[in-house]
């Protein structure tokens, strides 16, 4: 999978407010284009501040369906920083971690919108 980590092409489509990008694919022979949300990216924020530093800390994200993404800056060769609208700048999206949320982008939405109804929470602004 080492092969697929670095990204070919990475647009910010701002009407749509989606990432998308594109990772080469030696394994298919097609390149694997993902679409992500400003909205699935702000959630899943790879950043202590989301995700804590245990799984048990993870801290359930809400109101964040109007977030946009207001800046990309470029990390090394490895990584991108997303600036959000609601200001939240921290955590490094790496390219193995885009290709996870990329590759697991259905199954991660639903658990999310899962956690969301189970404790009474929405998407919007409250």
């Amino acid at each position: 999978m080492t092969e697929m980590l670095q990204p070919i092409d990475i647009v910010l489509h701002t009407q749509s407010q989606v990432l998308e990008i594109t990772f080469q694919s030696s394994i298919e022979g097609q390149p694997l284009r993902y679409r992500l949300p400003a909205e699935y990216l702000r959630v899943y924020s790879p950043s202590a501040e989301v995700q804590g530093h245990s799984p048990e800390q993870a801290i359930l994200q809400t109101g964040k369906r109007q977030v946009k993404i207001t800046a990309i800056e470029p990390v090394g060769h490895y990584a991108l920083k997303l600036i959000f609208s609601d200001g939240h700048d921290t955590g490094l999206y790496t390219w193995p971690y885009l290709y996870k949320l990329g590759h697991q982008q259905e199954a991660r939405w639903q658990d999310y919108l899962q956690r969301l109804d189970r404790v009474g929470a929405s998407r919007d602004l409250s």
